[in-house]
């Protein structure tokens, strides 16, 4: 300790009197001082532990070897001040730029979204709609609801034939299946009541992208190389993408000049330039020109919502998500609320136990999902009763401890009465304020058009809403009357953008592309850390686990389970399948460290957590 050091723990009459009495009571008083200092620190760093209740070091000795090993070595990204997670890391580079500058957290996310349209078209839009879920530093929780709706002209039947037969491709591959993009009216709001820059600045890194082009990382071009054949279908979509039909490889650059022109129309004009000129009017023109439904009107008349996010507690935390017209919420939450008087850590991850448990309760929760949830605009939702304890307790309690339970027996338990290819991304900035964001326009590609020289593809999101009671749709959900096709309605989601607090301050932010599995993976993010007390990136690592009602098929992540482990499940009535599931872009506030925590899903390779 030097000498200054030392002085900073002495008395000023010690370090400068003559007098042995007084020196004498000087550091007597000192010694007291040190004392209390001592045990000041003692008792902030029992109350930190005792904040930290998850288990010291996470136990993978149930999963297999190779994965043991791979979760081992998985070390997040940290940061001190701020940190922005997405699955394209030319897009987390806008926000971590943003946040260089001087804007906050919802500057930078706005800014991300954005940079996503241009450098994840697949996913990344501005053709497209999502949720936005905030936690404010001054301790204000927000949902922002900018989920695409149907065209003013819709009707229940639109995808059926003369039959009642669900016409294939009908919702998801021409004009009839574009709902009302949100996306630019949705950014736009959260920045112009919470942003502290303008639009023409957080959009700023976005027209350069476009404009100038950027390199193509083999993710990149895995991703546009799955729809090349698709793409080539069209002229504007084959004028930017198709490569002549040749197949795009890393290092190759992707210029798009005309979604350039279109940012920096809404640069200048803001929401009324893509909702009421020229842009809204190209779409309309294509719409018209391909046998769709979309006009003006549906443009003009679009609005987002600010709602209450959803909330839930589990073991001492507050989950904050997304409420209807999302299931995600509400199907997590109620699957955690099954799930809370079980010792999940002591089973461990990838146990056989957990791995039933988990998929009973999230049967129960997908099967209530299903029935009861859609639009809260439209239909009467029982929210408070599908929250209520008593209600989990009811499904809990018919679970069965060693046997799988047959989907076909879960209706009796009930009370009378989004694409795959969705993209999240998490920011945090120096201030304590939050953002979590998850946008789609559904299928890779949506329905793989542009409309004239917009630049941007469109949507398919009119394939979430039920085309048929009982039907499943794109991604195999069966869903009920709950989510029918209306005017002006918005489609059921699985989109759970996920903030969640310790203390009332930000602790965690997750969530997922994925369709259905979204609400899967964003759970397990949220156990893997609380319950098995994983860092981040080993949370976002690990193989997770899907289970959605029907098909009645519990879908595991390679590298989950032991051929032990699988047989022991098999034999209590289980049909498994392996599939990847889920990309999480997550951030963990290290509650040890204080360090930020950023984690980006390797399985999409573009991606990237940065930080400073």
């Amino acid at each position: 300790m030097t000498n200054k050091v030392k002085a900073m723990f002495q008395p000023d009459a010690a370090r400068h009197s003559s007098d042995p009495s007084i020196h004498a009571d000087a550091l007597r008083r000192a010694a007291w001082t040190r004392t209390a200092i001592a045990v000041a620190i003692a008792a902030f760093s029992t109350a930190a532990a005792a904040r930290d209740n998850r288990p010291p070091a996470p136990d993978f000795s149930h999963a297999p070897a190779a994965t043991q090993a791979m979760l081992a070595k998985a070390k997040p990204v940290t940061a001190r001040h701020a940190m922005v997670v997405s699955d394209q890391h030319y897009a987390t580079e806008a926000g971590v730029q943003i946040l260089k500058e001087g804007g906050n957290a919802i500057d930078a996310a706005v800014a991300v979204g954005y940079a996503l349209a241009v450098t994840q078209p697949c996913c990344g839009n501005i053709g497209g709609g999502g949720f936005m879920t905030i936690h404010l530093a001054n301790g204000e929780n927000l949902f922002l609801n900018f989920r695409e709706k149907a065209p003013l002209k819709a009707t229940p039947n639109m995808f059926l034939d003369a039959q009642g037969k669900v016409v294939e491709g009908r919702s998801t591959d021409t004009y009839l299946g574009v709902g009302v993009p949100g996306t630019v009216m949705g950014l736009d709001t959260a920045l112009k009541k919470y942003g502290t820059m303008s639009v023409a600045q957080v959009i700023q890194p976005a027209i350069k992208l476009a404009r100038e082009g950027y390199v193509l990382q083999e993710g990149d071009a895995k991703i546009i190389n799955d729809d090349l054949e698709a793409l080539n279908k069209y002229p504007e979509s084959a004028a930017v993408f198709g490569n002549g039909g040749k197949p795009w490889k890393a290092g190759d650059r992707v210029v798009q000049k005309n979604l350039a022109n279109t940012l920096e129309k809404i640069a200048k004009g803001g929401t009324d330039a893509f909702y009421k000129g020229s842009i809204a009017e190209a779409v309309v023109k294509a719409s018209d020109a391909h046998g769709g439904i979309l006009s003006m009107k549906d443009f003009a008349s679009y609005n987002v919502e600010w709602k209450k996010p959803l909330q839930c507690e589990y073991r001492g935390y507050t989950i904050l998500s997304a409420p209807p017209p999302s299931s995600g919420g509400t199907t997590m939450c109620l699957a955690l609320n099954i799930l809370k008087p079980y010792p999940v850590a002591d089973w461990g991850y990838a146990s056989p136990k957990f791995v039933h448990y988990f998929a009973e309760a999230e049967r129960r929760a997908f099967a209530t999902r299903n029935t009861y949830l859609g639009d809260p605009d439209f239909v009467k939702i029982p929210m408070q009763k599908l929250m209520s304890p008593s209600y989990a307790a009811s499904l809990r309690s018919t679970i069965k401890p060693d046997k799988a339970t047959p989907s076909s027996e879960i209706k009796s338990f009930l009370p009378p009465s989004e694409g795959n290819n969705t993209t999240h991304y998490s920011v945090m900035d120096s201030h304590g304020n939050a953002v979590a964001v998850t946008y789609t326009i559904n299928f890779l590609f949506g329905i793989k058009q542009i409309a004239g020289d917009t630049g941007f593809y469109l949507n398919d999101e009119m394939d979430d809403f039920t085309a048929k009671p009982g039907a499943s749709n794109g991604a195999g959900l069966v869903q009920g009357e709950a989510d029918a096709v209306a005017p002006g309605k918005r489609p059921l989601s699985s989109m759970t953008p996920t903030v969640v607090l310790k203390d009332g301050k930000p602790f965690m932010l997750s969530g997922s592309p994925g369709s259905a599995t979204i609400i899967s993976t964003t759970m397990q993010s949220v156990i893997n850390v609380v319950d098995f007390g994983m860092n981040m990136q080993q949370a976002v690592n690990a193989p997770h686990i899907h289970m959605q009602w029907y098909p009645d098929v519990v879908y595991v992540g390679p590298g989950l389970l032991t051929a032990e482990s699988k047989q022991q499940l098999e034999a209590m009535g289980y049909t498994l399948k392996e599939r990847h599931l889920g990309v999480l872009e997550s951030i963990l506030v290290n509650p040890k460290t204080g360090l930020l925590e950023g984690a980006s899903d390797p399985h999409r390779s573009a991606g990237s957590a940065a930080g400073y």
